[in-house]
């Protein structure tokens, strides 16, 4: 006898008991509703930030490429409307040659301090992973009191070591020898300038990136290391081949964020500038838009340089942001 219609009998056979059927579990209305809101609930959550950061950030930045178009200067903070000059501003900066040579001086500066920072960092990270517990928790305070410390009371002991007449490190040079350092002021002098701005500076950066690259390497699997030494690789080897790639995206992360501090370094410049630095000789790219609009009253200048900070920012940060965003990829 033939099925009736309603048999619950399918085409394909009799369906086991227990199996789901085929609309089971399904969404009412399909499945891509559901996804496309699960795709979207993340740009939605975004929008406080989003909003937050306008507010904070999209006000100065329009304010600033507006005046960076205009003359505005100490006529202007007494209510004078500020003069529109088109790309005046931007001509007048390029064709000044001073700007390009702070530029280059900033890049170099940069450079120097985030290579020094990052090596530093490292041996000191790796360093911690070897020692035991009593020298390594040593260690980690010392950092992080230098890391706590305030610029500004840092800066003040930093004068005092430096100083000329009653330094310690003139004192302990000529001690050791070297009588040309008696009484040495090395803050007229451009080379020895830089040199203690970078000492203080990397004093500074050291410890967050030793820290951040320690808890990268706190990460690394032991026994990668043990199968790597089984097979008769040294310590560099398993160093370079093993530890490296592994915290590669935190060396990435750490060094873009030191060229991004390093080349808005500020504080310390300015602070030793005014302790004897010769500002001509010394100024990096904060410092001298800081001097242009404040000390000048050029604040349409100032706005201009700013923007020139901002493109050198993002050039130099390019090839990392690059990486990173190949790394995510992958």
């Amino acid at each position: 006898m033939p099925p009736s219609p309603t048999s619950s009998a399918s085409p394909a056979g009799p369906v086991p008991a227990g199996a789901p059927s085929a609309g089971a579990g399904a969404p009412a209305g399909g499945g891509k509703p559901r996804r496309r809101r699960e795709g979207l609930l993340p740009y939605v959550l975004l929008v406080p930030a989003v909003l937050v950061l306008a507010a904070a950030l999209g006000y100065p930045l329009v304010r600033q490429a507006v005046m960076s178009f205009q003359e505005y200067g100490l006529a202007q903070q007494f209510g004078q409307p500020p003069q529109w000059v088109g790309l005046d501003n931007y001509v007048e900066l390029v064709t000044d040659s001073y700007l390009w040579t702070v530029i280059v001086r900033s890049v170099v500066f940069c450079l120097a301090n985030a290579a020094i920072t990052m090596v530093l960092g490292v041996a000191l990270a790796v360093l911690m992973t070897l020692t035991g517990t009593g020298p390594r928790l040593t260690l980690q305070i010392g950092l992080l009191l230098a890391w706590a410390m305030p610029h500004l009371a840092s800066l003040t002991v930093w004068q005092w070591l430096f100083e000329a007449q009653y330094g310690v490190i003139n004192w302990v040079l000529v001690r050791a020898g070297f009588e040309q350092f008696a009484g040495h002021s090395w803050l007229i002098d451009q080379l020895s300038f830089f040199v203690v701005a970078t000492v203080i500076v990397v004093w500074m950066s050291v410890p967050f990136v030793a820290f951040a690259v320690y808890a990268g390497l706190t990460q690394v699997p032991g026994e990668l290391h043990e199968a790597a030494a089984i097979d008769g690789a040294s310590a560099w080897q398993r160093f370079r081949a093993i530890t490296m790639p592994l915290v590669r995206p935190v060396l990435l992360i750490v060094g873009l964020l030191q060229i991004i501090w390093d080349l808005k370094v500020f504080t310390q410049i300015f602070v030793l500038q005014d302790a004897g630095g010769v500002t001509a000789e010394t100024n990096l790219i904060g410092t001298y838009i800081y001097r242009l609009g404040l000390g000048e009253g050029e604040f349409g200048m100032a706005a201009a340089a700013s923007w020139f900070m901002l493109l050198l920012t993002v050039t130099l940060s390019l090839y990392y942001v690059r990486v990173l965003v190949r790394e995510e990829e992958l």
